[in-house]
């Protein structure tokens, strides 16, 4: 082949490459470029050869490794090149090349072969955006979140689990051998992530509520270092990562603090099973214990049904605090007499049930013995409001009914409180009227003046000895409903405020619900009722008038009026009888029975 032929050849692939194609002298000025050069420069091949510099298009800077130096050395030795530089063509245009330079130093001349790899770089540069952008939404994750390699190696740590295990980021990149359980548990360990495509050890790793999700994997565990070291629950899920060729490049998992979600759970699951207020047993649980024994094998089982005696009363008179303080006295003294494994429980308002497994009926009956003792000690030391409690039991072998057990047992309970309601009930209002006294240390002698003025009055009139001995009985506990009072306004050395004056009042509708719960008070209960009205109706509660209020409530009125003045009070010395006797006279027909004034004060001045 000919060199004219073999010239041709060149020239046409130099005309036809796709690829831009410019050869320059050791001036670096361009003698000739193709027509593919032309447009990425963006002139004419005329506006190009012979006319503009290499430099023009491609930076000095951007040339530093082609040195002066290069075009020296042996004739016809060639230096290659290859470079990604950036191209400056016309109208301002920038587009990224892979520059291919040939130095071809016997003909002082330098062939740059182009290829445009613009596209490749943006698409590069909108991947590498695009992972920053990925780096940043995790970073910002509200959600403890942290990446692992396929190495197991962590390339991401984000700003919600640095807060969480107080562990930096600068800490755990690139770290691996399992580095990333040692901020939850204080070692290298596995965690949910290392599960992923592995069922057999997660039970092992302590994980509740274990599930999969397609490739995903998720439970909840607690981690003790977590939360300054305090521990806390955390749920997580963990998923792989893969690349656009569906190979395996990673893991993620992203947790959340499920701590004050779990404490919640558990306390509402403490509340649903538990009488809030006296850390036991409800009727819930104890049903749901019930039909478990019922389903179970025990040799034997017993039942105790304990019911306070008395509390209602002690609601109604010294209020629901005072009662809650009876529930949980008596909540404390049944749950001492009781074994671990013993279900004791409050089934009502004022009842408990305790469940006794592997317990025959003698031991059932020992145990209730014991209680018993342990009340008695306990009112030993509490004299002031003594526990009173009702007791049935029964026990049984198998087959267990439950309902038919209980049944007995509470029977047997109805059974002991009949027995006992009489003397039970004159106990608790004998102690409140010795708390009543006290509290108000004049109460006692008051009372005792107060019942002896009235029989003395009630016999000068002739009233009869059933009427007397009512009279009588009604003279002590008048004043029974001031055990509702607060203390401040009992003993207030003053004239009492409106609002005080009101509170004051409601002492003889609460005296009232005692009496009526007392079967020894009952016929007095009315008279305690209205022992306040007056004889013009400006009394109270009701306003009664005249002889429409009860004869002994009169006679009360007179006597009690009398003591009052004639005795000290927190506010005012007593007066003189005389001066006394003269206010009751002033006050006929307002606030007392103008009938009886003068029979009292023929009464007084026969006593003197």
């Amino acid at each position: 082949m000919g060199v004219l032929e073999n010239a041709n050849i060149y020239h046409t692939i130099f005309e036809f490459c796709s690829m831009p194609i410019a050869v320059f002298n050791r001036e670096c000025l361009i003698t000739l470029v193709n027509e593919e050069f032309a447009k990425l420069a963006g002139f004419t091949r005329e506006e190009i050869e012979g006319k503009k510099e290499w430099t023009e298009f491609i930076r000095a800077e951007d040339l530093a490794p082609i040195g002066e130096s290069v075009w020296d050395g042996n004739g016809g030795v060639s230096v290659s090149y290859q470079f990604e530089v950036p191209f400056y063509g016309g109208y301002g245009t920038v587009k990224a090349v892979l520059a291919n330079i040939a130095i071809l130093r016997g003909a002082e001349k330098g062939i740059a072969i182009l290829v445009d790899i613009s596209a490749r770089k943006q698409a590069e540069e909108s991947l590498r955006s695009a992972h920053r952008q990925l780096q940043d939404i995790l970073e910002f994750l509200p959600d403890p979140t942290f990446v692992i390699d396929k190495q197991k190696r962590v390339i991401a740590w984000n700003q919600a689990i640095e807060a969480l295990t107080g562990v930096p980021k600068e800490q755990m990149i690139g770290k691996g051998d399992y580095a990333y359980g040692k901020p939850f548990y204080g070692q290298p360990r596995q965690v949910l992530i290392d599960h992923l495509g592995n069922d057999l050890q997660v039970n092992q790793a302590g994980y509740e509520n274990y599930t999969r999700k397609g490739g995903a994997v998720c439970g909840q565990v607690f981690a003790p270092k977590i939360r300054q070291g305090q521990g806390g629950y955390v749920w997580g899920i963990a998923a792989p990562l893969y690349d656009h060729n569906g190979q395996l490049v990673g893991a993620i998992e992203t947790l959340r603090d499920i701590t004050e979600q779990k404490l919640l759970e558990e306390q509402l699951k403490y509340l649903s099973l538990h009488d809030a207020n006296l850390d036991i047993y409800n009727r819930a649980y104890f049903e749901q214990e019930m039909r478990r024994v019922e389903k179970g094998r025990l040799n034997s089982v017993g039942i105790i049904i304990c019911d306070i005696d008395g509390l209602k009363v002690v609601n109604d008179t010294l209020g629901h605090n005072a009662g809650d303080a009876v529930l949980l006295a008596a909540a404390r003294v049944i749950k001492k007499v009781f074994r671990e494994n013993d279900v004791v429980a409050r089934v009502g308002g004022d009842e408990f049930v305790a469940i006794l497994p592997e317990c025959d009926q003698d031991t059932v009956e020992q145990v209730c013995n014991r209680l018993k003792a342990a009340i008695r000690e306990h009112n030993n030391h509490n004299p002031e409001i003594p526990l009173s409690i009702s007791v049935g039991f029964a026990a049984s072998r198998p087959p267990f009914k439950m309902a038919e057990l209980f049944q007995q047992a509470d029977q047997n309970m109805y059974r002991d409180k009949l027995h006992r309601k009489q003397r039970l009930q004159g106990t608790v209002i004998f102690c409140l009227l010795k708390a009543l006294e006290k509290r108000d240390h004049r109460a006692k002698n008051h009372a005792k003046r107060v019942r002896h003025l009235v029989t003395a009055l009630g016999a000068a009139i002739g009233l009869p000895e059933q009427r007397l001995a009512d009279l009588r009985l009604f003279g002590r506990f008048h004043d029974i409903g001031k055990i509702g009072i607060p203390g401040p306004i009992l003993h207030k050395p003053g004239p009492l405020a409106a609002a005080e004056w009101s509170l004051m009042q409601r002492h003889c509708e609460i005296g009232h619900s005692i009496a009526l719960a007392a079967p020894e008070l009952a016929s007095v209960a009315d008279l305690i009722l209205k022992h306040h009205e007056w004889w013009n109706g400006q009394g109270y509660p009701f306003g009664l008038k005249g002889e429409a209020i009860p004869l002994e409530c009169r006679i009360l009125a007179i006597s009690d009026a009398y003591e009052a003045m004639t005795s000290d009070r927190p506010y005012r010395k007593a007066i003189p009888v005389r001066e006394a006797l003269k206010e009751l006279w002033r006050c006929t027909e307002t606030q007392f029975d103008p009938g009886l004034v003068p029979q009292f004060i023929r009464v007084i001045e026969e006593q003197r």
